[in-house]
C-alpha cells in the first residue's frame, strides 16, 4: 500500500493564516454590530414604548329637568319706587310745567314776582308729571289768573293722566281788567288721590289769547 506523502510545512502555515484571518474578520463584524446596537440605544432612548394618553372623557349633556343651582353672585337689589313727587298741595308754578303746547313764559307783575305763562289760546295745555295727591282726596283747585279777554272769556280745565280725559275741574275765565291784573279763583275738583300726571288745558269758543296763568294749588 502506498502511503501518501505529507504536505510540505509551507502548506500548514498558509492554512493557519487563512483561518486566523477569517476569525479576525468575524470578530470585527460582531464588534460593528454591537457598536451599532449601542448607538441606536443612545439615540432612540428607552426601547419601552410610552403609555398612550387616555382619551378625553366626553361631558354628559345637561339634564333639562335637573334643578338649577343658584349663582353665588348676589342678585341686584330691586329698584325702590321713586320717592317724593310734586306735592299737589304746594303752590305749583305754571312756568315749571314738564311739557306744554302753544304757551310762552314772561315776567310777571303779580305779587312774589317771577314768571307767568301767557299767550294762552284755545287748545293749549300745560303738563305736570308725578303730582302726588296722597291718600286723602283733593276736592278743589285754586288758580291764579289774569285776563283782558272780551266777553266770550274761556275755560281753564284740569284733566288727570291725559289731555283727552274728561275734565276733573272746570273754571270759567272772565275779564279781570288786564293781562297783569291777578285774581285767585277756586272751583270744585272730582275727588283725586294717588300720584298722577296733571294736564291744565285751556278752551274757548273762538280764536285769540284769553288768559294768563301764574300758579295753582289743590286742596281737600
Amino acid at each position: 500500500m502506498t502511503i501518501p506523502a505529507s504536505p510540505p510545512p509551507g502548506v500548514y502555515h498558509s492554512r493557519s493564516r487563512v483561518t486566523r484571518n477569517r476569525l479576525a474578520f468575524a470578530a470585527a463584524g460582531l464588534a460593528l454590530v454591537l457598536l451599532g446596537y449601542l448607538i441606536g440605544r443612545l439615540q432612540g432612548g428607552s426601547d419601552t414604548p410610552a403609555a398612550a394618553a387616555p382619551p378625553p372623557v366626553a361631558s354628559a349633556p345637561a339634564d333639562p329637568a335637573a334643578p338649577v343651582t343658584p349663582s353665588a353672585e348676589p342678585s341686584p337689589a330691586p329698584t325702590a319706587p321713586e320717592p317724593g313727587g310734586l306735592d299737589a298741595y304746594s303752590v305749583i308754578q305754571a312756568e315749571a310745567a314738564d311739557g306744554q303746547q302753544g304757551t310762552e313764559s314772561q315776567e310777571t307783575e303779580d305779587e312774589g314776582g317771577g314768571q307767568n305763562v301767557g299767550w294762552i289760546g284755545n287748545g293749549d295745555w300745560l303738563r305736570f308729571d308725578d303730582v302726588e295727591f296722597g291718600d286723602r282726596p283733593a276736592t278743589k283747585v285754586t288758580v291764579r289768573l289774569a285776563s283782558d279777554a272780551d266777553d266770550r272769556g274761556g275755560r281753564v280745565e284740569v284733566r288727570i293722566d291725559s289731555p283727552g280725559n274728561e275734565p276733573a275741574a272746570t273754571l270759567p275765565v272772565q275779564d279781570t281788567g288786564g293781562w297783569q291784573e291777578w285774581e285767585s279763583r277756586t272751583t270744585g275738583l272730582k275727588p283725586t288721590t294717588g300720584r298722577h300726571t296733571v294736564f291744565v288745558t285751556f278752551g274757548r269758543d273762538g280764536d285769540g289769547e284769553f288768559v294768563n296763568l301764574n300758579h295753582f294749588t289743590f286742596a281737600h
